[in-house]
């Protein structure tokens, strides 16, 4: 499998890693996980936060998504509280609703 950002890629195999081990990390990747658990492991990874939001943002176009989210969707971004540009949390916005971090589940393709 070609990645189309194997350097954000890279750097968040390494954040699973620190955060929960070598199996769970690849586990995550292969088996799934939520953008939630994906969210929570980069930030509390050694990068600064704004590329952990870069290398996340850059990665989901290799991460096969659930739901299906069709052609037409939008990432946005939660701030800390209005007026700020500090990121806590993401979600998707499609012609059909807003899912939140917790309903999108991420994982590698074979």
């Amino acid at each position: 499998m070609a990645l189309k950002n194997p350097d954000a890629i890279a750097i968040i195999v390494t954040a699973l890693r620190l955060t929960h081990g070598d199996e769970a990390a690849r586990a995550m990747l292969v088996g799934g996980m939520s953008l939630t658990a994906l969210i929570e492991a980069m930030f509390s990874a050694p990068v600064g936060r704004r590329d952990a939001v870069h290398n996340i943002t850059s990665a989901l176009d290799d991460f096969a998504i659930s739901p299906e989210l069709g052609p037409v969707w939008h990432l946005c971004y939660v701030y800390e509280n209005h007026g700020s540009f500090r990121v806590v949390d993401m979600e998707i916005a499609t012609p059909t609703g807003t899912l939140s971090s917790k309903d999108v589940w991420l994982r590698l393709p074979d």
